[in-house]
């Protein structure tokens, strides 16, 4: 319970706050429109803000970089056959 605590009230930056006031307006509209597509987006941004989940800064998606040239190579003049 103190991990879920924790995760939640610690580590909030402006993507976080982004992420929340994303999910809150959508999720608003979403009550407002009764849709339910937009209140599944609406989920997810507030999910990824409470969370601090996402794919957004601190190269959270980058492909990691651990071949070297010659694989590289090999690789491109495979593709080109």
């Amino acid at each position: 319970m103190n991990n879920i605590r924790q995760l939640i009230f610690s580590g909030w930056h402006i993507m976080r706050f982004v992420r929340l006031a994303m999910g809150l307006f959508i999720g608003v509209n979403a009550i407002i429109m009764h849709d339910g597509l937009s209140g599944l987006l609406s989920g997810i941004f507030l999910f990824q803000a409470f969370t601090n989940s996402g794919c957004c800064g601190a190269s959270s998606c980058a492909i990691p970089m651990s071949r070297n040239k010659q694989q590289v190579t090999i690789l491109l003049d495979e593709n080109k056959k």
